[in-house]
């Protein structure tokens, strides 16, 4: 069975003067938070972080999780679930800045894979000002309100799912025929494969957090799982069973082979879509991947802007500007009129 190590304080403390250290994302080192001194950390090289594991639901699957020797803290407001290593402890929830407690121990399943951090807090603080400058329509004072806010680092869970898809599918489409609309039907078959599937492991990844890290994720980037990574950053363990992931996942899942079934068909105007698909050759790794998070509030309602831990992409939620939004519309209004004056106009002649 894979178990991770616990995270040691006395591993995180430095050699120069013992002083704590924290992971700095620039120089992949821990540095010292006293003495400034950086130091390496060493890597496993006997595992292999790329690797897949096989799972076939037919069969009994014999991992289990493990006792977490953290100490989690809980948030009050969402339920979500971190931990921390050394003395970085927040007394907010990066996922959606609620007050967190201390809870007792609880269990979770060993991480098998992970990318640190690449972006350190500044270069993803101005991100996040970029981000916000770029809105069109954007009420004049989103930058202030931003600037005062200061952006979370959190390493999340994530599943990777490979599989092999053979699907029986039927369509219904409507054709034009003349003044009548027919409606007809087509069955097909195709094989579809997914591999790295990137999935949230949690209910806390919501659709911004997945998109800010989606499109940067590359499995050749992975690295065991070290807690010296963590230092200064909080971190959800995996809490999901295989079986259970693959049952959250499944309607993104569904989503995507749907998709495929649309584009496969060749067919226009479909109304409804049918399948059955036989699932073989499932594999997985759970990993963990570091996003940035900051929280806002605008007009009395709370927002959040994700930045890639990896690359730096980033996403959010943002509140607009009513009268810039009329002005807008009155602009576009204003310019079809013109154009169409030109229009009828030229017509004359």
């Amino acid at each position: 069975m894979i178990e991770n190590p616990p995270i040691a304080q006395s591993d995180l403390r430095c050699a120069t003067c013992a002083g704590q250290c924290a992971f700095t994302p620039t120089t992949g080192q821990l540095t010292c938070h006293s003495c400034g001194a950086c130091h390496d950390i060493k890597i496993d090289r006997s595992t292999d972080p790329t690797i897949e594991h096989r799972y076939d639901p037919a069969l009994p699957h014999t991992e289990q999780p493990e006792t977490t020797p953290e100490h989690p803290y809980g948030c009050e407001t969402c339920g979500g679930e971190v931990i921390f290593a050394g003395h970085s402890m927040s007394e907010n929830c990066p996922y959606c800045d609620g007050a967190l407690v201390e809870r007792l121990r609880d269990e979770s399943y060993p991480t098998l894979g992970m990318i640190p951090f690449a972006i350190a807090s500044d270069t993803a603080q101005e991100n996040v000002q970029n981000w916000v400058a770029k809105r069109w329509a954007a009420p004049s004072d989103l930058s202030s309100h931003a600037s005062r806010s200061r952006v979370a680092g959190i390493y999340v869970p994530f599943w990777t799912f490979d599989s092999h898809e053979a699907v029986d599918y039927t369509i219904r489409y409507d054709i034009r025929r003349g003044k009548r609309t027919i409606s007809k039907t087509h069955t097909g078959f195709m094989n579809h494969y997914f591999d790295d599937l990137l999935m949230p492991a949690s209910d806390h990844i919501t659709p911004l957090i997945r998109d800010g890290i989606l499109h940067d994720f590359n499995p050749r980037d992975l690295r065991p799982f070290n807690p010296a990574y963590l230092a200064g950053f909080a971190a959800e363990r995996h809490h999901l069973s295989v079986r259970q992931g693959l049952k959250n996942n499944a309607p993104d899942k569904a989503l995507l082979l749907r998709n495929r079934i649309k584009s496969h068909s060749g067919k226009s105007n479909i109304t409804n879509i049918s399948y059955k698909t036989d699932t073989t050759g499932i594999k997985y790794r759970r990993i963990l991947l570091p996003v940035w998070i900051m929280h806002y509030e605008y007009a009395g309602k709370p927002m959040k802007i994700v930045t890639c831990g990896l690359h730096g992409r980033t996403y959010g939620e943002r509140p607009f500007s009513i009268p810039k939004l009329l002005a807008l519309a009155v602009l576009a209004a204003t310019a079809v009129s013109i154009f169409g004056f030109l229009w009828g106009a030229g017509g004359l002649y």
